[in-house]
């Protein structure tokens, strides 16, 4: 194997989908890692906090990343140059030209739906992103995605050759750690068990709060909680709709054992995505006994399979209380399949393939 050195800029960022991905699936690949192996990890001068690993050694950079692009332009490749390494990224960012490495594309959501970019900053984000693309597949040794949505939106979108390019799924174990937090419940009285449907609030318009927004308002009877600060940055006509429904529970920030406890205790959790690479939440969701109401578009009915139940995300013209009472299969085998560990077996192996 030659030598490897990972990229940390994910140890300086929240702890969200892909960030999570990092670091859960180093952790397994370390217990897997043949001793004495190659691969090393460069730890920003800032890092939030630092893993201990058994196999995989430590590099720890005087640079704090002040900006992530200096850091993955400039500052990263300085780092791979002087240890004659070859670079592994997970955050669908890498190093411009020959010194990209191994790296994921989680998605390429910029790409794929650019009018989801309509602000100043978003555009400049979405070109920053889509610069990534474009150098991540037509320079990478090997280009790793999530699922095999992605990686046929990849190849389609940048031409990229099967021999470069490999799915990696992603897992759920973390949440196996979470202690369920029940106080959630003395804070919204208004929540009964088994009485509300419940979903993760974002800022992205590809997590379609609107959907919840529309049918909520149709369908006053049945009630939802939405957890999430990001549910300020909702379109205002979106947000006022929520704010006067009566059968809406904003719910703002929520800790994750808060999030478990209201897994465990909701009628079904909720799902409405129409863009998403792999999409964690479902498998959180199905881990700890929820039924799941997700969105028939993009990985989605490709990972969850018959465990869950499928909404159009484009349409509410349906009925979520009749929808439940629908057939679904047991999630163990979706439980099995999408984990850390298997994740970790099949980066090993590519890795060791170069």
């Amino acid at each position: 194997m030659q030598k490897i050195l990972i990229n940390g800029n994910f140890l300086c960022r929240n702890l969200t989908g892909i960030e999570r991905f990092a670091w859960e699936l180093l952790r397994r690949l370390d217990v897997i890692l043949p001793a004495g192996s190659p691969l090393f990890l460069l730890v920003p001068a800032n890092a939030k906090s630092i893993p201990q690993y058994k196999n995989i050694g430590l590099i720890k950079s005087e640079k704090a990343i002040k900006g992530f692009p200096k850091w993955d332009l400039v500052d990263f490749p300085k780092e791979l140059k002087k240890e004659k390494a070859v670079a592994l990224n997970f955050s669908n960012t890498a190093p411009l030209g020959k010194k990209c490495g191994i790296a994921f594309l989680h998605d390429i959501y910029a790409f794929d739906c650019p009018e989801d970019f309509s602000s100043f900053r978003d555009r400049l984000v979405k070109l920053y992103s889509c610069l990534h693309y474009k150098n991540i597949t037509k320079n990478a040794l090997m280009v790793a995605a999530v699922s095999d949505f992605s990686k046929k939106q990849i190849q389609k979108a940048y031409n990229l050759p099967e021999k470069r390019i490999c799915v990696i799924n992603n897992g759920w174990e973390h949440f196996k750690s979470v202690k369920s937090d029940a106080s959630i419940f003395e804070r919204f009285p208004e929540l009964s068990k088994k009485d509300f449907y419940f979903t993760l609030g974002s800022l992205s318009k590809r997590k379609n709060l609107k959907w919840i927004a529309k049918y909520a308002k149709s369908h006053q009877k049945q009630k939802f909680a939405v957890s999430g600060k990001a549910i300020s940055g909702l379109l205002p006509a979106e947000l006022e709709v929520l704010k006067k429904l009566s059968n809406v529970i904003l719910l703002g920030y929520v800790t994750d054992g808060e999030v478990k406890a209201l897994m465990s205790s909701c009628k079904a959790f909720l799902f409405p995505s129409y863009y998403e690479g792999f999409g964690i939440p479902p498998l959180e969701a199905l881990s700890c006994g929820a039924k799941v109401i997700s969105s028939n578009a993009a990985s989605l009915p490709e990972i969850y399979g018959k465990a869950v139940h499928y909404i159009n995300p484009d349409s509410t013209d349906c009925d979520l209380d009749e929808l439940l009472t629908e057939q679904v299969e047991s999630p163990e085998k979706v439980l099995e399949t999408y984990t850390y560990e298997n994740a970790a077996k099949k980066l090993l192996k590519m890795l060791e393939s170069l």
